[in-house]
């Protein structure tokens, strides 16, 4: 186990290097953050505006008509699509991105979007199934409060390890949803758990720098409690900033990773800009 988070941090150093030599990639994460706040907007003022807002809270569902509940629930499920379109056109680009990084190009972000939209089909379809079994889950934790929220959890945690490689397949490869989560499947199944390991490296290293970001946000709170206003909201400042740099970077490292481990999987050749001894270790060995 401790060699394997080793490893997962010797990737997310690797992941690290690849972003250095393409830092235009962070453009990705931050559109995408961007585009889902809009999103969210969206969709949260008609439904607070006609009280369906109740059905994504679980507060007094239970006291509206089943027509109603019915009518939040498409509403959501609309919800669950645009923003898992989103999320995953961005990703897609940021992987394409990778991809052309490690096969010896030089990726522009045009390149990214030029990739993602040639594959909108398979981004929709996939969406729409993403979609789908959000509001399952949604559904099931809604039944019950503590056994639904448990069983949402596990089955959540459950689709979302063997969905990891599901967006690389979709740029690489093209497949439609099914054929690409199955395919997502076998990569999963090839790998020691390093993949998931990896992210947990990357989470360890990005709390971390989280704790960072966080000392000017506080000192700056701290300042203005005490009445030095201006330097409490450059502080305030620094520290959102920070911690907006910290989200970009962690999710631009770990979708390098996936992009690494599944190219390693489909062409059994390690980028160059990995180890392929680490990438070869990532692998279970039959």
């Amino acid at each position: 186990m401790f060699e394997r988070i080793a490893n997962g941090w010797e990737l997310a150093k690797q992941s690290w290097h690849v972003l250095m030599l393409d830092k235009s990639l962070l453009l990705f994460p931050l559109i995408s953050g961007i585009a889902c706040f809009f999103v969210m907007a969206s969709f949260a003022v008609p439904l607070w505006a006609s009280g369906y807002h109740v059905v994504l809270m679980d507060e007094g569902a239970d006291g509206m008509s089943q027509t109603q509940q019915i009518i939040g629930y498409v509403i959501l499920f609309a919800y669950y699509f645009v923003n898992y379109f989103v999320i995953i056109f961005f990703n897609s680009g940021l992987i394409a991105c990778a991809v052309i990084r490690f096969k010896g190009g030089n990726p522009t972000v045009a390149d990214g979007f030029a990739a993602a939209f040639a594959r909108v089909p398979q981004i929709a379809a996939w969406a729409l199934v993403a979609a789908t079994v959000g509001l399952i889950l949604k559904i099931i934790e809604s039944r019950s409060q503590r056994v639904g929220q448990i069983v949402a959890s596990l089955l959540g945690m459950a689709w979302s390890a063997v969905t990891y490689f599901v967006i690389p397949v979709i740029v690489v490869e093209k497949t439609g949803p099914i054929d690409a989560a199955k395919r997502s499947l076998q990569v999963l199944k090839k790998t020691w758990g390093e993949a998931l390991v990896a992210n947990f490296g990357i989470g360890i290293i990005m709390f971390l720098a989280t704790l960072v970001a966080l000392i000017p946000l506080v000192v700056g709170m701290g300042a203005i409690a005490a009445g030095a206003v201006w330097l409490g909201i450059i502080g305030v400042i620094v520290g959102v900033v920070a911690l907006l740099l910290v989200s970009l970077i962690g999710s631009a490292l770990n979708t390098i990773i996936i992009g690494a481990l599944y190219l390693y999987a489909a062409e059994g050749t390690a980028p160059r800009q990995f180890d392929d001894e680490l990438l070869r270790g990532a692998f279970r060995h039959e």
